[in-house]
């Protein structure tokens, strides 16, 4: 690992396509590893396998998510030879949970209960053990909370006093249509789901396929304020603005 400055890296960053982040992510960082879940994340592994081969991608298991999706996991895995790390929600808080408010209590007192249960803790646990992760965001996904974060950030969510967490964000500047001309030009695998209409894809319960002319992340927690269409994952990004 190479001397790393964030705010000189900030600034040589800017506007600078995805190898370019992903390669000076790599360069500085040994302890760093792709968060993957959805399209954007398996181009960044596509990418990522030409500049480094032993790079670390993890996956949450909300223990919610579509069968497709499992399926398409387990396809990543194999077409890259890849190991990817699950990781689960602790029983004991879950159990509790589903105990006193049973399956679907997000329908009636929001998503961010059950969200920082299945996602975010089980995410903390994991970001505790790394200098740096690699994130699939997008400007362009929602500009209320994803549209003034900079290509490389200290996460203000995950980093601690004692321990800085950096944050790549590759695709930053890139559009919905780029990353779908990526993945038809280099046949990289995709979650079935996308072609019945779902374009950002979380738990079964709360993702539904989106009407045409709808923003990106209008199927996710349908049912809540349209600004809040985000889990707790990328929690530092209003801090960042």
């Amino acid at each position: 690992m190479t001397v790393f400055d964030l705010s000189q890296t900030q600034t040589e960053l800017h506007g600078k396509n995805p190898r370019t982040i992903l390669k000076t992510a790599l360069t500085h960082f040994d302890n760093i590893a792709i968060s993957f879940s959805g399209a954007e994340d398996v181009v960044l592994i596509d990418m990522a396998m030409h500049i480094r081969k032993d790079i670390q991608v993890f996956s949450l298991d909300t223990g919610r998510l579509h069968a497709e999706t499992y399926r398409f996991i387990d396809q990543v895995r194999k077409h890259y030879g890849i190991t990817i790390d699950i990781l689960s929600p602790d029983h004991q808080p879950l159990e509790a949970l589903v105990k006193a408010k049973g399956l679907f209590s997000f329908y009636d007192d929001g998503h961010q209960e059950c969200c920082g249960i299945r996602k975010v803790a089980p995410l903390r646990r994991k970001l505790a053990t790394l200098d740096a992760w690699i994130t699939g965001q997008r400007k362009d996904q929602s500009q209320d909370t994803r549209g003034d974060i900079p290509e490389v950030q200290r996460d203000a969510g995950f980093s601690t006093a004692d321990k800085p967490l950096i944050k790549f964000n590759p695709l930053l500047n890139w559009t919905s249509a780029q990353v779908w001309d990526y993945i038809e030009a280099y046949q990289v695998p995709f979650n079935d789901l996308h072609r019945h209409g779902y374009i950002s894809i979380g738990c079964e319960p709360c993702t539904r396929p989106v009407l045409p002319n709808q923003p990106e992340r209008a199927g996710r927690w349908w049912w809540e304020d349209a600004t809040k269409k985000e889990c707790g994952l990328h929690i530092g990004n209003k801090a960042a603005r």
